[in-house]
């Protein structure tokens, strides 16, 4: 799949889940379980055991799941993520080198950031989305919302305390998409092996996207990147 293809699916979804489990059979457990509640994506963490092995199985067995990596810290890492097959590139904070990589090998890529001169410097970078984190412990959606007003069409990923309670709002306050962990694959569903319980919370937050996004005024135009 192309990178703008991959890009355009994660905005039209508007979810990512972010598995990070304690082996590889948990970690392919909970993707399989949230594609099938209608949520295609999965990034898997590099702290699961295993990691580049799961996504390399993911990519062979699911062809039509987005499949991309969490937790990239180095661009050598990135590298070894692409090989096995990783569609995106994900950290908690921004490193430029990851960007550069990323871009080099047309993967899409969403580093991390959290103040405003961190979001600026990885969309200049040439960033496909910035992921904010950790967004709930900074003011949630209010923060959200604040960034927006410089901001207005930069493609902003809310991540870090999503949850049932506030992921309508986040879209309300202008996020292009969620960064939901344990509240959508919770550790207990995964030790008992419940996957009827992801499948359920899969498919209450995408409901809470799309009722949401119906609730958005029209978009406004892209911003267009300075040197």
């Amino acid at each position: 799949m192309k990178k703008e293809q991959v890009r355009a699916r994660i905005e039209e979804v508007g979810i990512i889940p972010a598995v990070r489990l304690g082996s590889a059979d948990e970690a392919m457990f909970a993707a399989e379980a949230v594609s099938r509640g209608g949520i295609p994506i999965v990034e898997i963490t590099m702290t699961i055991p295993g990691a580049l092995d799961v996504i390399s199985h993911l990519v062979k067995r699911a062809p039509n799941m987005i499949v991309g990596a969490g937790d990239v810290f180095d661009s050598e890492v990135a590298r070894e993520c692409i090989d096995a097959g990783a569609m995106f590139l994900t950290s908690p904070g921004f490193d430029h080198r990851i960007v550069e990589f990323a871009l080099g090998a047309s993967v899409v890529v969403l580093p991390g950031a959290l103040t405003p001169t961190e979001v600026t410097r990885a969309w200049k970078s040439g960033a496909d989305f910035v992921k904010v984190f950790p967004c709930a412990l900074v003011g949630g959606e209010n923060y959200i919302r604040a960034l927006k007003a410089p901001f207005p069409a930069l493609p902003l990923i809310a991540a870090g305390g999503v949850n049932q309670q506030n992921a309508s709002n986040f879209i309300l306050a202008g996020a292009s998409a969620l960064g939901i962990g344990g509240e959508l694959i919770p550790k207990e569903a995964i030790r008992l092996r419940q996957a009827d319980r992801i499948f359920t919370l899969a498919h209450r937050f995408v409901k809470f996207v799309q009722t949401a996004r119906s609730h958005l005024p029209h978009p406004k135009p892209e911003i267009v990147r300075q040197a």
